[in-house]
């Protein structure tokens, strides 16, 4: 999903010109500790450096403490995070303009059976909150 997640971070950012540094936060879905370093390698080989305004919705729902590392459903934890954090920060204020990549892996049991790899996707979407 890591590689999924850059892609659509670089292409949302050469499609409309922008940064990083023009969202207050950036969240991705379910990468976990080891596709969170993956993708921050594929961007900054872009030349797209993430600072700590990018967080991992897979790793925001576990505990610092808690012996996770590659988050939990990349469905479930966008969906907490998004409707139980993230929207009530850009309610508040705390959030002006955040970008949001759901990632997911289409998983099939034909093709894991075969052998064959699980694509990873994911989705952006730019959420502004209200002044």
């Amino acid at each position: 999903m890591a590689p999924a997640a850059a892609h659509t971070l670089i292409a949302h950012f050469r499609d409309t010109d922008t940064t990083p540094r023009d969202y207050c936060h950036i969240f991705t879905g379910d990468l976990g500790k080891l596709g969170e370093n993956i993708m921050r390698d594929l961007l900054a080989n872009a030349n797209y450096h993430l600072d700590s305004s990018y967080s991992d919705c897979g790793r925001l729902i576990y505990a610092k403490n808690q012996n996770q590392y590659q988050g939990g459903s990349g469905c479930g934890c966008s969906a907490v995070c998004l409707n139980g954090f993230i929207l009530d920060k850009l309610r508040k204020g705390d959030y002006k303009k955040v970008l949001f990549v759901a990632t997911g892996a289409l998983l099939s049991p034909i093709s894991s059976f075969q052998g064959n790899t699980i694509p990873g996707i994911a989705h952006a979407i730019v959420i502004e909150g209200g002044s």
